[in-house]
């Protein structure tokens, strides 16, 4: 896995939110930008993206630290075996309005697209990678080709 340090994802262009939105739950199980939110709210700079994905993982198979002690390796096979995508692709930046800063040892945290630290994060003079979030929809006319 590559980590991905000193980067800032900024909002996605076609976000239709102009702040920093919670995300809302959907039936009885939380959703993956829901969890994603709120670990990263309640613990910024905690976890690399590694760590929150397996986090989320296990938030929402409902397994005790027990449980997930005794299944690290599968799970890690599982999640980690294949390719995944960054958090360009997450809907926190793409839908939800929030920025993801990785600092400088790939940790985590999250700032709304209304907050001075988005604007500070964002700003091309400031030591980081900005990257910006993948779009939600493709645009509506395909491209001419040739």
């Amino acid at each position: 896995m590559k980590l991905i340090a000193n980067t800032f994802v900024l909002v996605a262009p076609d976000c239709s939110v102009n702040v920093g939105t919670a995300p809302k739950p959907r039936g009885d199980k939380p959703t993956i930008p829901l969890l994603q939110h709120r670990l990263l709210i309640q613990s910024p700079y905690k976890m690399t993206l590694e760590e929150l994905m397996y986090e989320v993982h296990v938030l929402r198979e409902g397994l005790t630290p027990g449980q997930s002690k005794n299944q690290h390796s599968r799970i890690q096979e599982k999640l980690f075996g294949k390719p995944y995508p960054c958090m360009r692709a997450s809907p926190l930046p793409k839908s939800y309005g929030w920025g993801v800063h990785h600092d400088g040892k790939g940790r985590l945290a999250i700032y709304g697209v209304e907050s001075e630290d988005y604007r500070r994060l964002s700003a091309s003079d400031n030591g980081l990678d900005v990257v910006v979030a993948m779009r939600t929809r493709r645009d509506s006319k395909p491209k001419k080709r040739g």
